[in-house]
């Protein structure tokens, strides 16, 4: 039950996160590891078989864990669940959040898409910005910037969503409810927009190293609003030189 255990999860199932966990400060990394490690249990739950009921039954666990923290219950004895009480015990992580997180993946339960606009925003909102407002909250971001920082995690969600569409369609989810181009093509300007909207923000210090998850959203986004085929064509990657750069980059500099 160590914070070396959430790591390795991260590792292996969410190398973004990863790397940027390990560009930031060591001091954060007891915080954000298990939030991460969380998140990638949260989001294979539904992948790992293919009984709804059984898939449902993974996803409420992860949300009864949460519960039991905010009861101040004894920690589960799991990898994940005992380093997330510890981190919700020393900090303001806003389980209720962490909560929408996980309820969100259940669209996944049933390999359901999303034939709205609006539902594919819900699912954004709760995870990409959710996740990374959970985060910065827990490194002790103020409440005052929670829209800001929200903003830079839908942007983050969507381009990491993005670059997952491949293989979606590969397990038979409808993953966009329009797939024309120019639909593609408006949907990362809109995250273009809300990453500009946020440029010059004063960030506190607190909140950089959650910040740091979403390096790529810029990158993925230009890309696929210039050239929306890359999106089912799954080349959205950049360069592993230039994706790395851009990490050490902001990590050194401070910038999002």
């Amino acid at each position: 039950m160590s914070i070396a255990a959430c790591a390795e999860i991260v590792r292996r199932g969410d190398p973004d996160r990863f790397m940027a966990t390990m560009a930031g400060p060591v001091a954060a990394r007891a915080t954000l590891f298990p939030i991460y490690a969380f998140n990638v249990e949260v989001a294979r739950a539904p992948w790992v078989t293919t009984e709804p009921l059984i898939a449902e039954m993974r996803v409420q666990w992860w949300r009864d864990v949460l519960d039991d923290i905010g009861l101040g219950a004894p920690p589960r004895a799991h990898e994940v669940a005992t380093p997330l009480d510890a981190v919700a015990r020393a900090s303001e992580l806003p389980l209720d959040v962490l909560d929408r997180v996980a309820n969100a993946h259940r669209v996944y339960v049933d390999r359901e898409g999303f034939d709205e606009a609006d539902a594919l925003d819900a699912f954004l909102e709760a995870t990409g910005a959710g996740l990374m407002w959970a985060a910065a909250a827990a490194l002790g971001a103020p409440v005052a910037q929670e829209a800001a920082v929200r903003d830079l995690g839908w942007a983050a969600g969507l381009a990491g969503y993005l670059r997952a569409i491949p293989e979606l369609e590969a397990h038979g989810v409808r993953p966009l409810p329009d797939g024309r181009p120019e639909a593609v093509q408006a949907l990362a300007t809109a995250g273009l927009t809300r990453l500009r909207k946020r440029r010059g923000t004063r960030w506190a210090v607190a909140a950089h190293p959650a910040l740091l998850a979403g390096w790529r959203s810029a990158a993925t986004l230009r890309r696929a609003a210039r050239a929306p085929q890359h999106v089912a064509q799954g080349t959205l990657v950049e360069s592993e030189f230039r994706r790395r750069g851009s990490l050490l980059w902001r990590a050194i500099t401070r910038s999002v």
